[in-house]
């Protein structure tokens, strides 16, 4: 049975309020399993020494989708989480991961999960992550997750990240390796605020004819909080890679970008786009002649920004 803190978080994390009955899952808690389900195309197996899984899926597997969220409810808890993916040939899923920390206690949590995804030739993944941080205690609440991507021939993965609330300090690593006609696209939304910190590393090599990365970046930092955005793009062929920050700045807060394309082949076609700045006062007197608040207009705004 799952207490209510867990079922809120576990809802806001993964939209999922109870126990999946049939579906492939694995709901982690203050670095224990709160249950695990495999399915007939889907075999989740736990690492020795529960230090994480190792999900398969079968070739050709269609329209199916994978629960794996992870919780920490406690002060005090620190774990590292090790889950790779292995993807068949000519597969299709959907994966919900994400991370949620509950802490009213005075010491920190901490979750570090280290995602690896083998894609499999025309395989297809979408793959959907949300962190959140919740709890009034001073401990600070700390998520730091790491994708790491190996895509064969005409392999596709789509990567939606989201971090809206309450994480005290994330530093957010993924890379990929693409052989030919593999795509990848990772779209990110980042709000941070108070004095929280947030980092983003995007590194992408793209080795085979064709291969292509769409890298979108959205984010908002208000108040004394700072962002950092990397992003590599190496084209080693025939291929495209597109990297794109938009970010506002509202009160004090700071957001630097820095965007890197090396081009190592003639038909490599590489472009990397970076634009920061306050909300326009245009914007806002618009909205407020519709009887918005100056509060509500920027909510407005920064909504629609981030969706």
């Amino acid at each position: 049975m799952l207490n209510d803190i867990v079922k809120n978080l576990l809802k806001e994390v993964s939209g999922i309020a109870e126990i999946p009955a049939n579906a492939a899952f694995n709901i982690r808690n203050n670095s224990k399993s709160e249950g695990r389900h495999s399915t007939e195309n889907i075999d989740i197996v736990p690492k020795e020494g529960g230090s994480g899984l190792d999900i398969y899926v079968k070739p050709f597997t269609k329209n199916e989708n994978v629960h794996i969220p992870a919780l920490i409810t406690q002060d005090g808890v620190s774990e590292v989480v090790y889950n790779d993916f292995h993807i068949g040939e000519g597969a299709e899923i959907e994966i919900i991961a994400g991370c949620g920390i509950h802490n009213c206690g005075c010491d920190d949590s901490v979750h570090e999960g280290i995602h690896r995804f083998f894609l499999g030739k025309n395989s297809k993944v979408v793959y959907i992550e949300k962190h959140i941080g919740e709890g009034d205690g001073s401990g600070k609440r700390i998520i730091n997750p790491q994708t790491h991507v190996e895509a064969e021939e005409n392999a596709y993965i789509e990567m939606d990240t989201v971090q809206l609330k309450g994480v005290d300090s994330t530093k957010r690593v993924s890379s990929a390796k693409l052989g030919p006609g593999a795509t990848i696209v990772i779209k990110e939304k980042i709000m941070t605020h108070g004095h929280q910190t947030a980092e983003t590393s995007f590194d992408v090599s793209l080795d085979g004819a064709g291969s292509s990365a769409k890298l979108i970046s959205r984010s908002v930092a208000r108040d004394f909080s700072r962002q950092l955005f990397r992003s590599k793009i190496i084209g080693n062929t025939d291929c495209y890679g597109h990297s794109e920050c938009d970010a506002i700045i509202m009160d004090n807060g700071v957001v630097a970008a820095e965007p890197e394309i090396i081009a190592n082949h003639v038909d490599a076609s590489l472009v990397h786009e970076a634009a920061i700045g306050k909300i326009a006062g245009d914007q806002l007197v618009k909205l407020m002649t519709l009887g918005l608040t100056e509060k509500e207009a920027e909510a407005q705004i920064i909504n629609g920004f981030l969706k």
